[in-house]
């Protein structure tokens, strides 16, 4: 997963999604689920590359920002629930798809 259209259709994948752009600026992709609104991947472009901001869990979001270069504190989110995955091909896309699926299950109703 390497760019923007890549990661927004890998995530309306996801059951009862849907694709978002609610800020004047329209490098702000957001998927949300349909059922409460809450948004699960936060897609934009910054520094020349495409970042998610996924959920995860506090204790996980540390040991993810030591194991990868390009997970960091999310931008513009609580840094302690959200990282920021950069897609620079650093990070396995089998991870990518784990973190976010992850953010899915953390943010949709219970």
């Amino acid at each position: 997963m390497k760019n923007r259209q890549e990661a927004i259709n890998y995530c309306k994948e996801y059951k009862d999604v849907y694709e978002d752009e609610p800020f004047r600026d329209d490098n702000w992709t957001l998927i949300r689920h349909k059922n409460n609104d809450k948004t699960f991947a936060w897609i934009f472009e910054r520094e020349n590359r495409i970042w998610i901001n996924i959920k995860n869990e506090p204790g996980m979001n540390e040991q993810l920002r030591n194991e990868y270069d390009s997970i960091v504190p999310a931008y513009h989110l609580n840094k302690e629930h959200w990282n920021s995955i950069i897609l620079d091909g650093t990070v396995p896309e089998k991870e990518i798809h784990e973190l976010i699926s992850t953010s899915y299950d953390l943010t949709k109703d219970k």
